[in-house]
């Protein structure tokens, strides 16, 4: 349910665009995946449903994958396909002590693709690397209107802010699309008030642009927005949280 987060910047900045879904909850946690993993099930899951839905694009909604299976992904479908990338480049440029923090799910920030972003944009700031699945977790109970566990947000976030490079930290990268849902919970954990930065404005900027390209794209009405889900996990509390993001059809695979 992480990709909501971005389905709701691309909602507020195209609201004529009509979105699917395609929530993975048969395989997540993604951020626990390896890259074989990733690469092997991703084209296959996704080439079906564009056969049906045949979209003007594809937006990967999940920065694991998007590090690890885009070139396979690309490879598989007939259509753009934006990936979501840590937001290491705006946090470099917004950072006053030169420290930034990075978190993300263990499978994101364990990365090649996350060092080689660190060393075009952010070479000259130290970097902290934080990597866990138990906040996608935290976010998932969140939209499912289950209590969220604070003790779990302090642990897990403790240690963007350990030691003396964590105490000069002052823009931390949220490098999974889980992580913004958990926004208002992060800053009451925070010790102090830092920058919280995501990728959505500017995966919203480049479908934009994608579609303007595009000159047979006529916009659809919104009744048609669906959110197709690979697991059993569509209780009405889950079904909720999908209306409220403005997929009132939910279809399980």
């Amino acid at each position: 349910m992480g990709g909501l987060t971005i389905a709701a910047e691309i909602r507020a900045a195209h609201p004529h665009v009509a979105l699917s879904f395609l929530a993975d909850d048969a395989f997540r946690p993604y951020g626990e995946k390896t890259e074989s993993q990733l690469s092997a099930r991703l084209p296959g899951l996704l080439r079906p449903i564009c056969d049906m839905l045949n979209p003007d694009l594809v937006v990967i909604a999940c920065n694991t994958a998007s590090t690890t299976a885009l070139p396979t992904i690309r490879a598989a479908l007939n259509c753009p396909v934006v990936g979501v990338v840590p937001a290491i480049k705006p946090a470099a440029a917004l950072s006053q002590t030169r420290s930034i923090a990075v978190l993300g799910t263990p499978g994101t920030v364990r990365r090649t693709y996350v060092d080689d972003l660190i060393a075009a944009h952010a070479a000259d700031c130290h970097v902290e690397l934080v990597g866990s699945s138990a906040l996608v977790e935290q976010a998932e109970r969140k939209l499912s209107g289950r209590e969220v566990d604070m003790a779990v947000i302090r642990r897990e976030t403790a240690p963007l802010f350990d030691g003396l490079q964590g105490e000069t930290v002052d823009a931390i990268v949220l490098a999974c699309t889980h992580f913004p849902l958990l926004r208002d919970e992060l800053e009451a954990a925070a010790p102090r008030l830092v920058a919280w930065i995501d990728s959505g404005e500017a995966v919203a900027r480049r479908v934009g642009n994608l579609l303007d390209r595009i000159t047979q794209f006529q916009a659809c009405p919104p009744l048609s927005d669906t959110a197709f889900l690979t697991g059993p996990d569509d209780d009405p509390a889950r079904r909720q949280a999908f209306a409220e993001h403005g997929f009132g059809r939910i279809v399980s695979l």
